[in-house]
């Protein structure tokens, strides 16, 4: 009976929302971006974009947009499509409308039922800052 509890909570996984008012930046759904990004705020993504994209800080791909590059970043949700590798520092969100080709290297990962996801998923944790 335990194990179908366990079941039934990783279906009813949530996802949170993402607030426009708490970004930095918004890439609009008619920018069509080619090369390396980098940024230090929080930054939505709704066009078109192709390379590397690198930050300390938090990435989301909206549900229009369509992404082909290797992330690098704190915080990464994905309700769009991506093809290309995310390595994490901390969450990788996949929403029920992502489309993921890729392998997501994080210390937390959710996925939402309905998300399709091609690759390998590595969870490591969070690494405890006390520890020497």
């Amino acid at each position: 009976m335990e194990l179908c509890n366990i079941i039934q909570h990783m279906i009813d996984v949530q996802l949170s929302n993402i607030d426009d008012d708490s970004l930095d930046t918004i890439l609009a759904s008619d920018v069509n971006f080619s090369g390396t990004m980098s940024f230090k705020e929080p930054m939505m993504i709704r066009g078109k974009v192709s390379g590397a994209i690198i930050s300390g800080s938090d990435l989301h791909i909206d549900e229009k947009a369509v992404v082909e590059a290797d992330i690098s970043a704190k915080n990464v949700t994905v309700k769009g499509v991506l093809k290309g590798n995310i390595n994490a520092s901390g969450r990788v969100e996949l929403f029920a409308s992502c489309r993921m080709d890729g392998d997501v290297n994080a210390a937390e990962v959710r996925m939402e039922p309905g998300c399709r996801f091609n690759g390998i998923c590595t969870m490591t944790g969070y690494k405890n800052e006390t520890s020497a």
